[in-house]
């Protein structure tokens, strides 16, 4: 073997092991940490200083860290506190949806999540899965691109997108344009989406867009089941329920 060149197991395994580097290094800053030397972060993570100053390089480069002072001493960056906002934000969403979510869960036995938009991702941060042994879920923490499914289209039909924006948005997705359109102006129109196995084989999705200001789509509340309990009566049902709680929503985080 020339052992100039890592195999790719070992490129990977390294490439981990700096994620997980740089990780300890966030975390080595305690409450009450307002600036720590490089000295004193690699006591805290064991690290030599060569390679702490590399690994503290990068998290600089992105905003994670910033360096202050003379002699050097080192801070959290604004990047961290951008990840901090967006918890706190999902985690105050999550607290104020909680009870409506428990609500469509009691009324329709169906798996009920909350999906919000991360830039062209949607994300899953809350969910209570269906009682019954034949159901579908996405899982808390579940992101996938922001394109199809229910939860995807009651968000895109109230984003602000040009034709020219939404057919750029779509270039690399198996989807036509006017189709999309179609739909999403649908959605707009009812203010409810369904899915037909889009995502998962076998499963209906009813969504509703919930705002967290005037005009401005907060998430989707989404009901999965499969297709043989969820026919056209029980959609119609769980779109009406989900209209009216996703309205419900969009009024608390008005007020909050």
């Amino acid at each position: 073997m020339d052992t100039k060149t890592k195999p790719a197991g070992e490129k990977s395994g390294d490439a981990v092991r700096a994620v997980g580097r740089a990780l300890d290094i966030l975390m080595a800053f305690r409450a009450g940490d307002r600036e720590l030397s490089a000295s004193e972060l690699a006591g805290r993570v064991g690290l030599t200083l060569p390679t702490l100053y590399r690994l503290l390089y990068t998290l600089e480069h992105n905003g994670f860290v910033m360096s202050v002072g003379e002699p050097q001493r080192f801070r959290l960056g604004p990047a961290v506190a951008h990840l901090t906002h967006v918890w706190s934000a999902g985690f105050n969403l999550r607290s104020v949806a909680a009870p409506i979510l428990r609500e469509i869960w009691e009324q329709t036995e169906e798996t009920v999540s909350l999906f919000v938009r991360q830039g062209d991702d949607r994300i899953c941060i809350a969910e209570l899965p269906s009682p019954h042994a034949l159901s579908f879920k996405r899982g808390i923490g579940r992101r996938e691109p922001l394109l199809h499914g229910a939860s995807s289209h009651a968000m895109l039909a109230h984003i602000d997108m040009s034709r020219d924006q939404l057919a750029a948005y779509l270039q690399d997705a198996d989807v036509g344009l006017e189709p999309y359109l179609a739909e999403l102006e649908a959605v707009r129109r009812q203010g409810y989406a369904v899915s037909h196995a889009e995502v998962l084989k076998g499963a209906v999705s009813i969504a509703a867009p919930f705002f967290s200001g005037p005009g401005v789509v907060g998430g989707a509340i989404v009901v999965f089941g499969p297709a043989s309990r969820l026919r056209e009566p029980q959609i119609q049902a769980c779109a009406k329920l989900l209209v009216q709680k996703a309205a419900l929503l969009s009024t608390l985080l008005f007020a909050g």
